[in-house]
C-alpha cells in the first residue's frame, strides 16, 4: 500500500470516527474493476476489439510461422546451400522479423489506445452509476475494495453497481 493510500485511508478513518460521534455513517464497498469488467458493455467491447484486430493478429502469427519455417530450412539445409542462398534466406528472415516487430508494436499500441478509450468512458459512467446507487441506498461513503483491509460482505455493492450500469448503459 502506498504512503498516499495509507494517508488517505487514515483521513477517511479519522473522518468516520469524528462523524460517528454525531451520526452513524453508512458505507458501501465496491470492487470497481470487477464491477466494470463484468458489464455487458465491456464484454461486448472486448469481443469487438478481438474481432477488429483479428486480421492483424493473424498476419502477425503468419509472419512468425514464416520466420520459423525459414529458421527450420536453414537448419535442415545447413551445408547444402550456397553461401549466397544461405545469406538470402538469412536476409529474408531478418526482413520478416523486422516486419513482425513493427506489426506487433503497432497492433499493441492500437489495441491499448482503443482499450484505454473504452475503459476511460466506461469508468466515468461507472462513477456516475455508483454515485446514484449510493444516493439511492443512503450511503455516506463508498470505498474501493482495493483500499480496504476488512469488510463485511453485506457492504459490497459490486454486483448492484454492475446491474445498475447495464440498466443505465445497455450494450448496443
Amino acid at each position: 500500500m502506498s504512503v498516499f493510500s495509507v494517508s488517505r485511508l487514515a483521513l477517511v478513518c479519522a473522518a468516520l470516527l469524528s462523524s460517528s460521534l454525531f451520526a452513524q455513517v453508512k458505507v458501501g464497498v465496491i470492487n470497481s474493476q470487477k464491477a466494470l469488467v463484468d458489464t455487458a458493455e465491456i464484454k461486448k467491447a472486448q469481443a469487438e476489439l478481438e474481432a477488429k484486430f483479428k486480421p492483424r493478429q493473424d498476419a502477425l502469427e503468419k509472419l512468425q510461422r514464416d520466420m520459423q519455417a525459414i529458421q527450420q530450412q536453414l537448419q535442415t539445409m545447413q551445408g547444402k546451400l550456397t553461401p549466397a542462398a544461405e545469406q538470402d534466406m538469412v536476409a529474408q528472415g531478418q526482413r520478416k522479423q523486422r516486419e513482425a516487430q513493427r506489426l506487433g508494436q503497432d497492433l499493441q499500441e492500437d489495441v491499448n489506445r482503443e482499450r484505454e478509450d473504452i475503459l476511460q468512458r466506461a469508468g466515468t459512467r461507472m462513477q456516475e452509476v455508483v454515485s446514484k446507487l449510493a444516493e439511492a441506498k443512503g450511503l455516506d461513503l463508498v470505498v474501493d475494495e482495493s483500499n480496504t483491509i476488512f469488510r463485511k460482505a453485506v457492504l459490497d455493492i459490486t454486483k448492484e453497481a454492475t446491474a445498475a450500469y447495464d440498466k443505465a448503459y445497455p450494450a448496443k
